[in-house]
């Protein structure tokens, strides 16, 4: 291995050394009871609630993805997308965080989603309990996938090592933290690689402003892209039968006159922020909060962490492409352009250390993924419908056996390392928001959700995002609008009609609702 390369070796070492003593920290309380493991006995301060609500939400999509989608198309889907995203994440800490946090304790003290789903609605042959765990478990196994394969790619990329092997490497030493400190060690590391990750892409930002020469000349040169640098349009790169971005005769990329970003695009796009009312792993993190006074900090903290992040990685993106036009020529290899950056603006230890902003993401999401995943057979599934009486220690150890089964399949979906990241996250995100989302608002929101209504609102969202994706969107057309907003309007519309429908919710339902609403006042 070269020298520049052990160097970054050495940092990026040093990194996983720190999360796994982490882990090893909390390796203790984990063991203590299923309800440390999987959400760290609602003790979480105000700080690493924020901080880790967000890191494990953005992943390596946010280092990788976002800067990728920007470098290959321009600016303007990846504005549309980030400020879909940024008003999402507003929403959601304001109308859901205190509520859920609320209502989940007052629900039977619920300490997973489909555990307050199924408390909400008081229900007694847990069928939402069972549909939501496995809708659960089928769309992380996809999330996981994705930061497995940006894992791979980074280390691929870094060491010229095959991707299958870094991939799998990877994915070996999450599961590992993540099966010996629970949710403690992943919400106390995801603080961690919260910050890692915003100064690390403010860092490649500001560094990559200084060598294009400013702002204006960044602005000036990216015009020259024809609809790369506008709010209603996308560069249209020009490529061959394999995807590879033609060269002109001096070895320039070659772009056609650029594409509309019309109406539907922009819907689309802004679609994105629905999708925060149904992330299992960011509604647990308001479940987790010692105090749900504490929140409104939390929402400063996440929001300024937001906006901050998802800047830069455009700005990466887009300062990528000036200054290194040629090196990427296909939309997969666009999405390393955060790491050429690090290695060429930063001496080797300190471009280690950048880097580790990605391995960052990565860990602070596929951690999350894996542990809700756990939770939803052992707790879920295994405890509640299957083995009611299976003690603690039994649930926790069903909990770290499924952790590693997740894991595999997750290796399994990730083997392709043609995998295009911002496209897998994209589906399993549509997934989430349109399966729980719906269904999470209006148990907070509506008395009038019925049992029947919040199971019609959870099958039509999360089937008919596999029903658009992979049939109607071939239709093009209104039929190519990103499938996460039918879905979710679609799940919203079965929640009011079925519930108006069939019979209204028992006055001890009504009255935690009630007991709820009052608390969320005070």
């Amino acid at each position: 291995m070269e020298g520049d390369k052990v160097q970054i070796f050495i940092a990026m070492a040093f990194y996983i050394a720190v999360v796994i003593g982490i882990g090893v920290f909390y390796a203790k309380r984990a063991s203590e009871s299923s309800d440390n493991f999987l959400i760290g006995g609602r003790s979480l301060g105000p700080w690493i609630t924020a901080m880790a609500a967000e890191a494990s939400d953005m992943s390596g999509w946010l280092l990788m993805g976002l800067p990728g989608l920007a470098y290959w198309t321009g600016f303007g889907e990846a504005f549309w997308t980030a400020l879909g995203l940024i008003i999402g994440t507003y929403l959601n800490w304001l109308l859901v965080a205190k509520r859920l946090r609320n209502y989940s304790h007052a629900a039977d003290n619920s300490i997973t989603i489909p555990d307050f789903i199924s408390n909400r609605f008081k229900e007694k042959k847990k069928i939402l309990l069972l549909i939501s765990a496995i809708f659960i478990l089928i769309f992380f196994c996809v999330y996981a996938a994705s930061c497995f394969v940006t894992v791979g790619k980074l280390f691929s990329t870094l060491f010229d090592v095959k991707y299958v092997h870094m991939m799998i490497i990877g994915a070996v030493f999450v599961v590992i933290y993540t099966f010996v400190g629970g949710f403690l060690a992943e919400s106390a590391s995801d603080f961690m690689q919260g910050v890692v990750m915003v100064v690390s892409l403010a860092a490649v930002l500001i560094f990559g402003v200084i060598k294009a020469g400013g702002v204006s000349e960044v602005v000036n040169n990216a015009k020259e892209i024809p609809g790369f640098l506008e709010f209603f349009g996308v560069a249209t790169p020009q490529v061959a039968k394999d995807g590879t971005q033609l060269l002109s005769s001096g070895g320039r990329p070659v772009f056609g006159p650029g594409a509309s970003y019309g109406f539907l695009s922009v819907i689309s796009a802004l679609a994105w922020g629905l999708g925060y009312f149904g992330m299992p792993h960011v509604l647990l993190k308001f479940m987790a909060i010692r105090d749900a006074k504490e929140l409104k900090t939390s929402r400063r903290i996440a929001i300024v962490w937001c906006v901050i992040s998802l800047v830069a990685a455009i700005g990466i993106g887009l300062i990528g492409r000036i200054l290194f036009p040629d090196v990427f020529l296909s939309a997969k290899g666009s999405e390393n352009i955060f790491v050429h950056m690090s290695g060429y603006f930063f001496p080797p230890l300190i471009a280690g250390i950048v880097m580790a902003g990605i391995l960052a993401a990565t860990i602070s999401s596929s951690d999350s993924y894996l542990l809700i995943s756990a939770s939803a057979l052992s707790k879920n599934i295994y405890q509640s419908i299957f083995k009611k009486d299976a003690k603690d220690k039994e649930v926790l150890l069903v909990s770290r056996i499924t952790l590693i089964i997740v894991a595999i399949i997750a290796m399994i979906i990730a083997l392709d390392e043609n995998s295009v990241i911002f496209k897998i996250v994209s589906f399993a995100w549509a997934g989430f928001g349109a399966t729980f989302g719906p269904v999470i608002l209006f148990s907070l929101f509506w008395k009038r959700t019925n049992q029947m209504g919040a199971l019609a609102g959870m099958l039509s969202g999360g089937i008919m995002v596999f029903v658009w994706k992979l049939l109607l969107s071939k239709f093009g057309g209104i039929f190519g609008i990103y499938e996460l907003l039918p879905a979710f309007l679609i799940s919203s519309v079965a929640i009011v009609v079925v519930s108006l429908l069939t019979k209204e919710p028992s006055k001890e339902i009504c009255e935690e609702f009630e007991a709820v609403q009052v608390m969320g006042n005070e």
